[in-house]
């Protein structure tokens, strides 16, 4: 069989371009500025009254 040795060596890639030092964080932890939760706000509301305005005005 191919794998019935076992590798001494971490040879998996996961270690490509990350910091293995940095402590792990995921996105709902990271910090972000109240300006781009506006921007959100914003994006969200054009995209509602696109989705549901313009069908109403259709009619």
């Amino acid at each position: 069989m191919a794998d019935d040795h076992e590798s001494t060596a971490d040879d998996s890639g996961a270690d490509v371009g990350h910091d293995l030092e940095a402590e792990r964080t995921t996105a709902p932890m990271s910090e972000f500025p109240i300006r781009n939760a506006g921007i959100g706000a914003l994006v969200l509301a054009v995209g509602l009254a696109v989705g549901y305005g313009v069908p109403l005005l259709a009619l």
